[in-house]
């Protein structure tokens, strides 16, 4: 079996580098701010490398759970003149598309393969064993790769060669972000109208316009459950700003993803950076942009996690 490299145990990672533990994968992980994770990982078999040199010569195939394409650019950076001959570097990150072209070159340069992998899913997903990756990769690296990926993934769909996974990746993220620009946009009218938040929930639940991101997404206004789709601020313009780097590079005009990059920017600028600050707050941001007052949750909610990753 192949020696497994995995950089970024954390909430996510963390569950599929114990799922590579299980299917009997040699593993090396690094650790950055998570320690716990990396002890568990170490007490359950895995090795552990102080540094991106080390993971390189111990690893066939490398895993990168990072928060976007500049981490990874200089992750892969560090990797690149230590790789294995034939090494494989999957990125579980959600990616510039632009930038995986950039690095699949320069791996391939050095004799290795790129296959984007972003995910698919939640934390309790990921301890499951029952991620969606959504996979860019040449078949046969595809052929290579699907064992191990099987290892932490309920749902593998390869849809073409190394950055197709990105690309779609981000125009999944571009319907959620959507959703949330404009789900916040009509509570924050309502309100304005006389129409309140519950009122507007009970026509839309149970509607053909209900689904189950906007069950996760409505549960913080409805039922005060700050928690309730734990996908940030910070991460949801990053990715709205890969979004509208990809629509550049073709050349197509995008109005309606630039609208969406615009709300959450104004989120930020008034405050939404913290770790804490979840997509679902953007009604808050909005609200108070507008002097609106939104009306307050039913019963206050225990923070129970529900929301997917985007």
């Amino acid at each position: 079996m192949e020696d497994i490299g995995f950089i970024g145990v954390g909430l996510m990672g963390g569950g599929m580098a114990r799922n590579l533990l299980k299917a009997g994968y040699g593993l090396s992980v690094i650790a950055h701010r998570n320690r716990a994770q990396v002890e568990a990982l170490v007490a359950a078999g895995a090795s552990e490398v102080k540094n991106l040199e080390d993971m390189a010569k111990a690893s066939d195939i490398i895993h990168i759970c990072a928060p976007g394409s500049p981490q990874v650019e200089a992750i892969v950076e560090e990797l690149l003149p230590h790789l294995r001959v034939g090494a494989v570097i999957v990125d579980c990150s959600t990616s510039d598309p632009v930038s995986t072209a950039s690095l699949a070159a320069k791996i391939g340069h050095a004799g290795g393969h790129l296959v984007d992998a972003p995910l698919g899913g939640t934390p309790v997903q990921a301890d499951a064993g029952e991620l969606t990756a959504i996979i860019g990769a040449s078949p046969d690296v595809y052929d290579r790769v699907e064992p191990v990926i099987g290892a932490w993934a309920g749902q593998m769909l390869h849809l073409g060669p190394t950055g197709a996974g990105h690309k779609m990746k981000l125009l999944n993220n571009m319907l959620s972000l959507g959703y949330g620009a404009l789900y916040s946009e009509a509570l924050a009218l309502a309100e304005k109208v006389g129409i309140t938040t519950h009122q507007f929930d009970s026509v839309i639940r149970g509607s053909r316009m209900d689904c189950g991101f906007y069950q996760t997404f409505i549960g913080h206004t409805i039922d005060g459950n700050r928690e309730s789709h734990k996908f940030t601020l910070t991460n949801a313009l990053k990715d709205a700003t890969y979004l509208e780097s990809m629509a550049n590079s073709v050349g197509l005009h995008n109005p309606v993803g630039n609208a969406i990059k615009g709300s959450l920017a104004l989120a930020m600028s008034a405050g939404g950076t913290g770790p804490e600050d979840y997509l679902p707050h953007l009604v808050d941001y909005v609200a108070a942009r507008n002097d609106v007052a939104l009306s307050p949750p039913k019963t206050p909610a225990p923070q129970t996690p529900k929301g997917d990753a985007e």
